[in-house]
């Protein structure tokens, strides 16, 4: 592995080269290939694995051991080796470090700074905060399922003074019995796939929606990091809770967040953390496409408002079956990355999807 500077450096190079966010590196996340590709390489003690979910290269390696435990069972999802859908956590967690996001919003520290420990995530951070609750809980509920290994204990470090953030199988299961509960079943229902008689396109929404389950139950349980917005610009936060509230959109459509998807999804989100008085689509230092899905995002939030919050609703009633999921994929895409795409039209395929079910 390179040492800490080095990586450090690439990582400033990476920022510096491109006003969009890097979230690539050699077609894969960022620093992947600095990552470990076995079990046996993390942080042990007495026997006890011991990652550090608060160093960026420990925390994406636990993503790149679910997904290589959990490719065995990804048969319906495609013919490619990327089709998994944790990659969309890999691939958010390398947006989160290069846009500044998994930095100490404080000022107090250089934790996460490419000026400072680069490498470093800070807890006191938002966005690392909501992230812990898809990669520790995730892992550590594998690991329970025997997807590590016969017999692996995981206890995860967490920086002195921080509260809040479970370490073990046995801690999380109490803190957030409701979040632990819903991973629990995605992995149980992964290993029933193999013996599942359903169509490949059918075991594949099975698959997504018991995934989409666990993960929303993740961000459900992570309100517990609600208190660290205090350390972003009103334009942030309302990013934030957008971003958030997105998750209910393509949870419902089953999104297939495989590794080509997400970069599509990822890549117009916006390259540095947001500051007072930032407006889309009218941010000079953000690129048209960066304009554009903050543009999406705060149209979103508004016409919810408008109706009352029950846009969210109308859609989760619309994406009543495997076809219209599939419909909803392909709308979302659009809404996202087609400027030309009206939002109008997203409003009425709704209500048309919505009277078919």
């Amino acid at each position: 592995m390179l040492h800490p500077a080095s990586l450090g450096f690439i990582l400033a190079c990476a920022v510096s080269l491109s006003s969009s966010a890097v979230i690539l590196e050699n077609g894969m996340p960022i620093l992947w290939s600095q990552t470990v590709s076995q079990v046996t390489e993390l942080p042990t003690q007495d026997g006890i694995l011991t990652p550090d979910p608060w160093r960026y290269l420990n925390r994406m390696s636990l993503y790149r051991l679910l997904i290589a435990a959990t490719d065995p069972y990804m048969g319906s999802m495609g013919p490619g080796p990327t089709e998994n859908p944790m990659w969309g956590l890999a691939l958010q967690l390398g947006w989160m470090q290069t846009s500044g996001r998994l930095a100490d919003p404080t000022g107090l520290t250089t934790c996460g700074l490419q000026t400072g420990d680069a490498m470093c995530i800070s807890p006191q951070s938002w966005w690392s905060c909501v992230n812990h609750f898809s990669s520790a809980l995730s892992f550590l509920s594998a690991a329970q399922h025997g997807l590590m290994g016969a017999g692996v204990q995981v206890q995860l470090q967490t920086p002195a003074g921080s509260e809040g953030y479970c370490t073990t199988y046995v801690e999380c299961s109490t803190q957030y019995p409701d979040a632990m509960t819903k991973w629990d079943a995605y992995f149980q229902a992964l290993k029933a796939s193999t013996e599942s008689a359903l169509p490949d396109n059918e075991k594949k929404d099975s698959i997504l929606g018991a995934y989409w389950v666990a993960q929303m139950g993740s961000l459900q349980a992570s309100a517990s990091c609600n208190a660290k917005q205090s350390h972003y610009s009103s334009e942030e936060v309302l990013f934030a809770n957008s971003w958030m509230n997105s998750a209910e959109y393509v949870s419902a459509a089953h999104f297939h967040s495989s590794l080509e998807k997400s970069v599509k999804f990822l890549t117009p989100l916006p390259s540095r953390v947001l500051r007072e008085g930032d407006v889309a689509p009218n941010i000079a230092d953000l690129t048209p496409e960066e304009n554009h899905s903050l543009s999406i995002f705060s149209w979103m939030r508004s016409i919810n408002t408008f109706l009352g919050g029950t846009l969210v609703n109308m859609w989760k009633g619309a994406m009543c079956s495997v076809t219209t999921r599939e419909q909803g994929r392909q709308m979302l895409e659009q809404l996202l990355l087609n400027p030309s795409f009206a939002t109008t039209s997203f409003l009425s395929l709704i209500t048309g999807m919505t009277t078919s079910c």
